[in-house]
């Protein structure tokens, strides 16, 4: 049990309401949320009413889905212009479905080191696929490619647009939407996606 002090000490950052707030920001329910974290509804109730503090690696876990830092739940307000760097060295690899070999496309985030990120951005490599092999998905938001280099065939509505080096498509990622290279030994591009 906490002393009034540590209570009182702790109230003041209000870090339940600041994840009520970032989970209703997402349209989020406590149930989804709990999936995500691996966390009871229940518990994460109690935290966002104040009745209960989170350790740190629960608010971790909660931090990590909304793509800011533990330093979002202690501090006021940004005391610095936000300012982040992703060494090309330091990028993780995202495939499409990890540990199969084939694959449709892979990721590399080019911005993960940024907190309260207002959209992700990544670097993309796309490899060719049957057209079986393709598997629509979705998402909530909007996506932007940039290819820059060779061709890349978007799939969407039974339509197939391809972006040659330089081309750019902004669309609704509500939309099933699947990647192929087209032509030639590579393709790469900038997708950006925001929700």
């Amino acid at each position: 049990m906490l002393s009034t002090t540590l209570q009182e000490g702790l109230s003041e950052y209000g870090i339940g309401d600041k994840i009520r707030t970032l989970r209703l920001k997402k349209k989020m329910g406590l149930v989804e949320l709990g999936s995500h974290t691996g966390l009871s509804p229940a518990l994460l109730s109690k935290i966002e009413r104040g009745l209960m503090f989170p350790t740190l690696p629960t608010l971790l876990r909660v931090a990590l889905v909304f793509s800011v830092g533990l330093e979002f739940f202690f501090s006021g307000g940004r005391d610095k212009p936000l300012i982040a760097i992703v060494r090309k060295k330091d990028r993780v690899a995202m495939p499409e479905r990890p540990g199969t070999r084939d694959v449709a496309y892979r990721f590399e985030s080019l911005d993960f080191t940024a907190t309260e990120r207002r959209f992700n951005a990544y670097l993309a490599e796309f490899f060719p696929v049957a057209d079986d092999a393709l598997r629509p998905h979705h998402h909530p938001g909007v996506e932007f490619i940039h290819t820059l280099h060779g061709t890349l065939g978007v799939h969407m509505n039974g339509d197939v647009h391809r972006l040659a080096a330089g081309d750019s498509i902004y669309f609704d990622a509500n939309l099933p939407h699947a990647y192929r290279r087209e032509n030639g030994r590579s393709c790469t591009a900038v997708v950006v996606t925001a929700a």
